[in-house]
């Protein structure tokens, strides 16, 4: 049985799994259960999941009876130890950072799949959550960027005179960085946008926006897409370059993160005094330490005229969509590993998808 247990952040607006989500899994032969409850925060009552085929059921019991366990986030430490031998537990682990709770799951013979360690391949791109949520993170930053500042976004010609657009400086031309990108230009703004790759200049120009060149010699992907780090000389040649376009800039918003890794400090105290008063950056590293120095995880703070935001967990601020898109993750993995003679989930160490995003089994952290 597959059991969908609510979250434990207070804060978290989203569901992992909606009701129309059950239909494919009940499909599989998959029995499903919910915790009472489980849709509140979006409004969606027990009976919309009973009608779709899910049995309602308690926190303990769920836990203590399921053979898998979806949720967003992570386990609590008291709730592993009601799970029982040999459970798959499905969720965002942040297993680097996550130490004490990745033992604690192996020496529970739990197997433990965090889905931000799902890989980036074709095979795996309907399950990759990360994605999914950045993407809808990208969306908000610009929108909360444009609540907080002084100004609009758009060119606008009145009797009263122009306006012009507003800039705004996209740092980071990942997933959320390209759709900041495609937000801030569907609102109207002048967009420039940085990346330490240059391979995705094309991207960013496709998407309207100006691709700010600098030269910081050789810098490197990960095989999954990702920045690699760089070197402290590239890093000071970087807020060089970038000081003058953030001192143009309107809105700056930072999106840099290095997989499993403290996030490069980008802007410094130094350059955010140059800044023009009313400049609002959206730091979406904070919680990993932040691109902006001055930046606080979860607060809006200003800096002498200069508003710096670093809320986190944007995509909880759109919660309908992005339970839509990590259901939707969450629901492919499941039937990816679903073996339907047997009639429950296999991990096999040979699939791709379970052998990057498995992180502890048969009681052992297996993931290097």
């Amino acid at each position: 049985m597959i059991g969908i247990v609510k979250e434990n952040d207070p804060q978290e607006t989203r569901v992992a799994v909606l009701p129309e989500s059950l239909t494919p899994l009940t499909k599989l032969g998959v029995e499903v259960a919910f915790e009472s409850g489980l849709g509140s925060s979006l409004g969606i009552s027990d009976s919309a999941y009973e009608s779709a085929g899910g049995q309602v059921n308690s926190h303990s019991r769920l836990l203590e009876s399921c053979t898998v366990i979806l949720r967003i986030g992570r386990p609590g430490i008291s709730e592993v130890s009601q799970m029982k031998d040999g459970t798959i537990y499905i969720g965002f682990l942040d297993p680097f950072n996550q130490t004490e709770l990745v033992k604690l799951l192996a020496d529970s013979q739990i197997s433990a799949i965090s889905m931000d360690m799902i890989p980036r391949s074709t095979r795996a791109q309907k399950m990759d959550a990360l994605s999914s949520q950045a993407n809808l993170a990208g969306y908000v930053a610009v929108i909360t960027a444009a609540q907080q500042s002084h100004q609009i976004l758009p060119m606008m010609t009145t009797p009263a005179g122009t306006i012009a657009p507003a800039r705004v400086f996209i740092i980071g031309a990942g997933v959320a960085g390209l759709q900041a990108i495609a937000t801030a230009k569907r609102l109207g703004a002048r967009v420039e946008a940085f990346d330490t790759r240059p391979e995705v200049a094309e991207q960013v120009r496709s998407l309207g926006a100006q691709f700010v060149s600098l030269d910081l010699g050789e810098t490197r992907s990960s095989d999954q897409g990702y920045a690699k780090a760089l070197t402290e000389e590239q890093l000071c040649k970087q807020q060089e370059a970038m000081a003058a376009v953030c001192r143009r800039s309107n809105i700056i918003i930072t999106t840099a993160q290095l997989f499993g890794k403290k996030a490069p400090r980008i802007l410094k105290a130094d350059v955010i005094e140059t800044l023009q008063a009313g400049t609002v950056i959206v730091d979406m590293a904070a919680d990993s330490g932040g691109n902006v120095e001055g930046s606080v995880s979860d607060e809006i703070v200003n800096r002498d005229g200069v508003t710096i935001i670093g809320l986190t967990n944007l995509a909880r601020y759109v919660p309908l969509h992005a339970s839509q898109m990590y259901a939707s993750n969450v629901v492919n993995l499941v039937s990816e590993l679903w073996d339907g003679e047997q009639k429950r989930m296999t991990l096999d160490l040979e699939n791709e998808v379970v052998r990057h995003s498995l992180v502890t089994h048969q009681g052992v952290i297996c993931n290097p």
